[in-house]
């Protein structure tokens, strides 16, 4: 029997940003993301959904300190020239060193520190192609998840996600990060992360039903569960498929 979904408060989100333990804990979230080849995960499936059409904005939701979309980044710039990038948190961490990555690759770069239900909201007016999100849409309640995707749905024609499968051996899993160096706050995190991750078919079943979207969802690896979704139009140029399709 699967584990039942479980949101318990992390501890990252309640340290400030220059705690010690934090400033460790994020050291540590870039060696879990390459361990779970998290960035090229979504770099692959950005490009695979995207079909050939080249965004010229891209808004990444809980972005963090940005050094997760500057890998992402790094693998697109090739191939996607002069995008703008939009990073979101609820608080601004990205750095200069950051900000001159994406600059070295020709992307612009801009920083939005604010709640993601009011940014969504308030950002009616900017331009959004691709929406993204790392680690971050587990944080939410399925009555939450429904109204951020509603409003997700609403701005982008392609919308990305990456986040932890929810199984018990990843639980299990999780316990051990200390023997690659991670920290207490890491390790409780990725705990209560894999607790509250996704399987099979259920971001798609929270998706809007208004609108016609072709929607992947799959299982990458063993720890990474992944999201996408893509919109369909009346000229064609997106094809839309029935409604939760697994790539």
């Amino acid at each position: 029997m699967s584990l039942l979904r479980k949101l318990e408060p992390e501890w990252l989100d309640q340290l400030s940003a220059d705690d010690p333990r934090a400033i460790r804990s994020r050291r540590d979230l870039r060696r879990i993301n390459a361990w779970m080849q998290n960035a090229g995960n979504m770099a692959s499936t950005l490009l695979k959904h995207a079909a050939g059409r080249q965004p010229q904005t891209i808004l990444d939701l809980g972005s963090g300190d940005g050094q997760f979309m500057l890998q992402v980044a790094r693998r697109l710039a090739p191939r996607w020239p002069h995008v703008k990038i939009i990073l979101h948190d609820r608080q601004n961490i990205v750095s200069r060193e950051t900000r001159e990555g994406f600059a070295a690759l020709r992307w612009q770069v801009e920083t939005i520190s604010a709640d993601v239900f009011d940014f969504m909201t308030d950002a009616q007016s900017e331009r959004i192609d691709v929406i993204t999100s790392n680690l971050f849409l587990h944080h939410f309640t399925d009555e939450q998840l429904a109204r951020l995707l509603a409003q997700v749905a609403e701005r982008a024609w392609l919308v990305v996600a990456c986040e932890p499968r929810r199984a018990k051996y990843v639980v299990r899993f999780s316990r051990l990060l200390w023997v690659i160096g991670c920290n207490d706050v890491s390790i409780h995190d990725a705990v209560v992360s894999a607790r509250a991750g996704f399987n099979d078919k259920e971001l798609s079943a929270l998706w809007p039903r208004r609108e016609r979207w072709d929607l992947h969802e799959r299982a990458v690896g063993f720890f990474t569960h992944c999201f996408a979704g893509r919109r369909g139009t009346q000229a064609g140029e997106d094809v839309a498929t029935s409604r939760g399709s697994q790539s």
